[in-house]
């Protein structure tokens, strides 16, 4: 009978832990770049009362005897599901269509992030709202260097009409170029990254991530080139919150707590059955 007060526990504890993962999914409903993440449960190991027996030549045999003790926690999983882009307009906006994250620089550590809502500092560097700085291939020459480290990406004050093209490729006319001449020029690339185990990587708040040990290092790709996605300029990825199924889980996580609190107070209702016996 105590099998069962314990067992009603840790439902209750499980399922606390499923609504604040439901509860997190919702608030960031509107999160640009945003992934939802989902709670998945598993027992716990059983009791075993007898276990199972072989057939003899005078009787048969039986199946193993046993009592489970409740749930636990098996993973919280990030669901990186594609998601639809919002057109905004805004020259600076980058969404990716397909696998990878942009790479990010802030406080002298890299990580990573869906969102792509970007922006010029004091200096012209491109950042995002937090300040970190957007990652990119350094340019030689009109080209990007793509076997040297990554630099923060600098919008020169040299060039005007800077747009960013499908492929990360920052380009722009030069100012003061004469000859009537309006080829663009490209001032920088931005690199996006993929990782061999993308739902390994750790959530660090401000949209961005960072890699683990089970994600494996980061691999660094012109965006479109060896399987990462493209750019879409002028667009912001949503969030991939599914309001209806967050608020069908919602509506199951509350009963499976309530019917746990249940087999507490039923429990408790037997024991207090078994005291009374005395009386």
């Amino acid at each position: 009978m105590m099998r069962s007060l314990y067992a009603g526990i840790t439902g209750l504890r499980n399922h606390q832990i499923r609504m604040d993962v439901i509860g997190n999914n919702i608030s960031n409903v509107n999160t640009v770049g945003f992934k939802s993440s989902r709670v998945v449960f598993q027992d716990i190991y059983s009791q075993t009362l007898s276990p199972s027996s072989g057939s003899t030549a005078t009787i048969g045999g039986t199946n193993p005897k046993q009592i489970g003790l409740g749930a636990m926690l098996a993973t919280v999983d990030v669901l990186h599901t594609s998601t639809a882009s919002q057109y905004t307009g805004a020259p600076l906006d980058l969404s990716i269509e397909g696998d990878g994250f942009f790479v990010l620089s802030i406080g002298g550590q890299t990580v990573y992030s869906r969102a792509g809502n970007f922006y010029t500092d004091g200096e012209n560097f491109l950042v995002n709202s937090n300040g970190a700085f957007v990652q990119g291939y350094p340019i030689v020459g009109g080209v990007p260097n793509t076997s040297g480290t990554l630099e923060n990406i600098k919008l020169s004050e040299d060039y005007y009409d800077i747009t960013i093209d499908s492929t990360g490729a920052v380009v722009g006319l030069e100012k003061g170029g004469g000859g009537g001449s309006n080829e663009k020029v490209v001032i920088g690339q931005i690199a996006v990254a993929t990782f061999s185990n993308q739902n390994a990587l750790e959530k660090v708040g401000q949209n961005s991530y960072r890699n683990t040990i089970n994600s494996g290092e980061a691999v660094i790709h012109i965006p479109g080139e060896d399987g990462a996605g493209t750019l879409n300029p002028g667009t912001l990825e949503m969030s991939n919150v599914d309001l209806a199924s967050e608020f069908t889980d919602m509506i199951v996580t509350q009963r499976g707590f309530q019917a746990n609190s249940r087999i507490i107070t039923t429990t408790d209702s037997m024991l207090e059955e078994l005291v009374n016996l005395k009386r």
